[in-house]
């Protein structure tokens, strides 16, 4: 039987399936990259209308106040002075789940910020983990794909997500966090929030930086065992939604401090793994915290749908003084939340209440589709450069330019001194203590053991030893005793 091969939409054979087109090993990703494009193009079109990922959502209305000076991080108005506020919305969500699945279930967490910035509205897109299972977007649908409802069995099989992960070792890391104590948070106020990609900074100097964001949580962490979790999904399906929403309606305003972790853009290059690795954590020693300000959640919505449902965020709604790296994962999802955002919600997604910027208008040239509310007055025109006082363009970039290098086509990640899948899981590991290491291992083991290929388990296995030996054996004696009984 002859080996299939995999090609694209229009029957052309796909040459790589891991890594997009950058320029450069190390560069941003390439619009010429149609294979990337129609990939995350067509996964976005998979379901109407619910989003394809982080379905099951809540979300309020707060505040950040900014409590230290970051001016020589940034040119970004709403961070230029201490004491200075910016209303925003934040949007909490499990990931795999459909839109009446349950709260407390083992799942990563979305932790969305829309920032209504006098320069237009700033998005923060992150989850409740710092790192994630892959590292380029190009595998992101297959990923999904496997953790969502099989198609014949209308349920989630461990088949697929275990056989995913067989090979994707990259997701260690993550699988570690997921299957760690944190995995399933007791409230969206008790974890803690993060960027998760890097992202670039520039000051009024010009001066550039790498940061990554963390929201601490001021509630503390708090999760639930798995069996917790259970008792609780099977109480109330929407216990986290009704934890936040009778917790802002009582007056108890859940906070979150803002940190970075700033790299002076030089350093990038020579660090000892590629720091725009998303299945990666920067270790505090090297890049300690640096407080930025405090996050209130005050106000709940007062249409569920209207508000939270239709609430788009956009990774790629950036202000002056912040832009994107070249974090692979972000450069994909610079198109492809947009993306959704217009098919889902359609083209005039942003003219919506909780879209619209607030500090500031929108004014381009943008007009008409699907439920157009933008009219322009009579004799406005819609084309620029013209000679009629239209909105113009100031030339003034965002962020400072970042250098590329190198030839255009699919590159393995740039090669560090220190960039393997699995150091940073192993280190993961041995920061836990006992009981938590107990119940990473039942949790995997948990999982792991209903798959019903022996390669697959063997696979995930391998993984596991070589994060850390002690590790991979606990795992695989657990899995072997769940088999045996």
């Amino acid at each position: 039987m002859s080996k299939r091969v995999l090609t694209t939409e229009s029957g052309a054979p796909v040459a790589d399936n891991q890594n997009s087109a950058s320029a450069g090993v190390g560069g941003p990703l390439l619009l010429q990259d149609q294979h990337l494009l129609e990939k995350l193009a067509r996964f976005n079109r998979e379901r109407i209308p619910e989003r394809v990922v982080h379905a099951r959502g809540s979300g309020a209305y707060g505040h950040f106040t900014v409590t230290d000076d970051v001016s020589d991080l940034t040119s970004a108005a709403f961070l230029n002075t201490v004491g200075k506020r910016t209303e925003l919305f934040t949007r909490f969500s499990t990931v795999a789940d459909n839109l009446g699945g349950a709260d407390a279930v083992r799942d990563p967490r979305g932790f969305a910020v829309k920032f209504y910035t006098e320069e237009g509205n700033y998005d923060l897109v992150g989850n409740n983990t710092p790192v994630f299972f892959i590292k380029d977007p190009l595998k992101f649908p297959d990923f999904i794909h496997s953790q969502k409802r099989d198609p014949f069995t209308g349920k989630q099989e461990p088949d697929n997500v275990w056989d995913f992960w067989a090979h994707a070792p990259e997701a260690t890391h993550q699988v570690t966090w997921l299957m760690g104590d944190r995995g399933i948070p007791a409230s969206y106020r008790h974890m803690n929030g993060y960027g998760s990609h890097t992202y670039h900074w520039t000051n009024a100097a010009g001066d550039a930086f790498f940061v990554k964001y963390h929201f601490k949580t001021n509630q503390g962490i708090r999760s639930l065992s798995a069996e917790q979790g259970q008792e609780l999904a099977g109480k109330d399906a929407n216990s986290h939604q009704t934890d936040l929403l009778q917790a802002i309606e009582r007056g108890v305003h859940p906070s979150w401090t803002l940190y970075v972790q700033v790299m002076p853009a030089a350093e990038a290059d020579g660090y000892r793994f590629n720091p725009f690795d998303l299945t990666k954590v920067w270790p505090h020693a090297d890049y300690p915290l640096r407080r930025v300000g405090r996050l209130v959640l005050d106000r709940n919505p007062d249409n569920v749908f209207a508000e939270v449902e239709q609430a788009a965020f956009s990774p790629n709604n950036f202000v002056p003084g912040i832009g994107p790296s070249p974090d692979k994962m972000l450069q994909g999802r610079l198109f492809a939340y947009a993306d959704a955002h217009r098919y889902r919600l359609g083209v005039n997604h942003t003219q919506l209440a909780v879209n619209a910027p607030r500090a500031t208008t929108a004014d381009n040239y943008g007009r008409d589709g699907l439920m157009a509310a933008n009219a322009q007055p009579r004799g406005e025109k819609n084309y620029e450069p013209n000679s009629y006082g239209g909105p113009a363009e100031t030339g003034t970039p965002l962020s400072a330019p970042l250098a590329v290098h190198g030839h255009t086509g699919t590159h393995e990640a740039p090669a560090h001194s220190k960039d393997d899948h699995f150091f940073q899981a192993g280190e993961l590991y041995r920061l836990m203590s006992e009981e938590e290491r107990a119940r990473l291992v039942a949790n995997i083991a948990g999982g792991l053991s209903q798959v019903s290929r022996e390669d697959v388990i063997e696979k995930n296995l391998a993984h596991f030893h070589a994060a850390d030996p002690e590790y991979g054996k606990r795992v695989e004696a657990a899995v072997q005793a769940l088999r045996e009984g």
